[in-house]
């Protein structure tokens, strides 16, 4: 192929779209983002409009063909990588009945006794069903609501009008192809937190009829499954006349964000692990085995690389706690200083990090600002800085943050490692907080494993969605990606920091074990109230 073909790819996070321009090599070319707004709701519901989704790909795709890097019929496909866990429901025209439900939506936990209960009961399932669940599809519904299982029958429950009408209950990433192509069709991995399809083997994921049944959806609402690197067909001439391209594109599959940044970040071997930050953050690695651990909430799942399974341990929310921090405390309309944050806000707060020694002077921050997910299953525990006091610096809050989501990564890492069967190695680090270097240090220093910056790590997911498309189109082998990323550096950890890491590990797990109860406690008297 000619150098300059390439793939449209395009990753739909939380905070927004992403349309890129890859080449075969993936080597990424030129990129546009555009924002969508989350609306938080006072009863725990997190939404977007699909319409948002819609217009801001549209948008960025037209933007980078008008750009004129690549000629339009040097672009061979499409392919998306999209937030998991999301779910819209749409009418026999494909319109969205409601707005999409997001994967921090927790509204639908209060419908989901009858699902997952049971006489004898396992971590809060019963023992029967958790059984075969596990043993079917490799997990179970979350008890937080925080998955399609729960939204869908928050929407049968909370919504009855909208069910009836409903055609088809879709991901974010169904949504989009639906959009591209005019097929309701879902993927491997997108499909997976519906909780209804038999797993058990990796190239032939498909429904099973009493998962189904039992799940209190009508089957037909269910649409069909495919593999990640199917072609779905041309892109639909609607799309193709709004940006630009010629009737010759097709679209193919794609994933979702932890199967897309997994082969983005060349961690496709057996074993080698991943480590992505970004809103949310994962470990994750490739294995030849279907396992399940219900107590650290971690299993191997249906992933875009063929025959394998992707182990993940999934933290709730990671980069958000910067997020947050900067809008409320440092920038933005809650803060002190008037107006949005600026472009470079991020690197701000990491350079007073910066000013801090390791262990932030004993300043511990735990990141479960929005629940946590692994692991610990508990949609109520939440964040706090511990033994903050008049010492402590700005420059000490923030790298106490950067330092707790780094401690609770090591909290997965060791559930992780356990079904993993081995130590990792070097961890590929991937996402928008791998580029800062004094994160991906801390990192090195609190997990003990060497730490591979990948080179624009924050184009993982557009790197994997162009290879997911390029293996479509049978122009390269996934299994064969890691020969073809690069790496800015490695971060090698540092034994003089040991001890103290260790010692905030330590105090880390007891604020945990200590307080989870009194969150619980708070957060359920003020559900009460309203408030």
């Amino acid at each position: 192929m000619a150098a300059k073909e390439c793939i449209l790819a395009i990753d739909l996070g939380t905070s927004g779209c992403k349309a890129a321009l890859v080449d075969m090599t993936g080597k990424v070319l030129a990129w546009e983002f555009q924002a969508v707004p989350v609306f938080l709701l006072p009863d725990g519901g997190a939404e977007q409009n699909p319409e948002d989704w819609w217009q801001a790909l549209v948008h960025t795709s037209r933007a980078l063909v008008q750009r004129g890097v690549v000629s339009p019929s040097a672009i061979l496909a499409i392919c998306c990588s999209t937030q998991g866990e999301c779910t819209v429901a749409v009418d026999a025209q494909g319109k969205p009945l409601m707005n999409a439900i997001l994967w921090m939506d927790s509204r639908g936990a209060r419908y989901l006794d009858k699902l997952t209960g049971g006489f004898i009961r396992i971590a809060g399932y019963g023992a029967l069903k958790l059984i075969r669940w596990v043993r079917l599809t490799g997990g179970a519904p979350a008890m937080s609501g925080k998955d399609p299982a729960a939204h869908m029958l928050f929407v049968k429950h909370a919504c009855p009008a909208v069910y009836a009408k409903t055609h088809k209950f879709l991901s974010a990433l169904d949504y989009l192809n639906l959009r591209l192509t005019g097929r309701y069709v879902t993927t491997f991995d997108s499909v997976l937190t519906s909780w209804v399809t038999d797993n058990r083997d990796p190239s032939n994921i498909r429904y099973h009829a009493g998962l189904v049944r039992d799940s209190g959806i009508g089957p037909e609402r269910f649409p069909d499954i495919v593999p990640c690197t199917e072609v779905l067909g041309p892109v639909a001439a609607e799309f193709a006349d709004a940006v630009g391209l010629g009737g010759h594109t097709q679209v193919v599959a794609g994933a979702i964000d932890t199967s897309a940044a997994a082969v983005g970040a060349g961690a496709v071997r057996d074993y080698q692990a991943h480590l992505y930050v970004g809103t949310s953050s994962w470990l994750a690695a490739h294995v030849p085995f279907k396992k399940t651990d219900i107590l650290a909430s971690l299993a191997s799942v249906p992933c875009a690389v063929p025959a394998r399974y992707l182990l993940i341990a999934l933290q709730a929310t990671a980069g958000g706690n910067l997020a947050y921090l900067r809008d409320t405390f440092f920038f933005g309309n809650d803060a002190l200083a008037n107006g949005p944050a600026p472009a470079d806000a991020y690197d701000r707060m990491c350079a007073l990090a910066e000013t801090s020694p390791p262990g932030s002077k004993g300043l511990l921050y735990t990141p479960w600002i929005y629940g946590e997910r692994c692991p610990v299953e508990n949609r109520s525990v939440r964040a706090g800085f511990h033994n903050l006091s008049l010492d402590h610096s700005r420059g000490d809050i923030v790298r106490s943050v950067l330092e707790g989501i780094a401690l609770n990564t090591r909290w997965m890492l060791g559930p992780f490692e356990k079904n993993l069967g081995r130590k990792t190695e070097a961890i590929h680090i991937v996402g928008g907080g791998a580029n800062s270097e004094l994160w991906c240090q801390i990192f090195a220093d609190v997990l003990g494993r060497p730490i591979r910056q990948l080179a624009e790590p924050i184009q993982a997911n557009v790197r994997g969605a162009a290879f997911i498309g390029a293996a479509g189109l049978g122009a390269c082998r996934l299994e064969n990606v890691h020969e073809l990323v690069r790496f800015r550096r490695t971060y090698e950890p540092r034994r003089d920091t040991s001890p103290t890491y260790d010692r905030l590990f330590q105090e880390f797990r007891e604020v945990y074990r200590k307080n989870h109860a009194i969150h619980a406690r708070l957060n359920e008297y003020f559900a009460r109230k309203g408030a």
